[in-house]
């Protein structure tokens, strides 16, 4: 990664997580009733980082099979609403032992 490439994704995510929050505030004078756009506003900042982001989780390991099975097992354990650390140590360890093997 060079560093123009972490700056660009740096204001992105600046960009992506202070401007839904930061326009209704500005141009909008009147209280925003809509459910759609309370949750459109909401949810518009976790959308955008992780897809800045979810992409090179399956190349922070040397081995892309080893990072999409650790992926699938964090997502697993997060439909199950496990707590975000266990989530996080138990892919780490099997990306990590998966990563001897592939």
């Amino acid at each position: 990664m060079t560093l123009g490439y972490l700056l660009l994704s740096a204001l992105l995510m600046f960009t992506a997580t202070v401007v839904p929050r930061f326009v209704p505030f500005v141009f909008i004078k009147r209280k925003i009733s809509s459910p759609f756009w309370k949750s459109f506003l909401y949810y518009l900042p976790y959308a955008v980082l992780a897809a800045l982001t979810f992409p090179y989780v399956f190349y922070s390991t040397g081995s892309i099979p080893a990072a999409a099975i650790a992926t699938a097992a964090a997502l697993l354990m997060s439909v199950f609403e496990l707590n975000m650390a266990i989530v996080a140590a138990v892919s780490f360890l099997i990306a990590l032992g998966l990563g001897f093997l592939f």
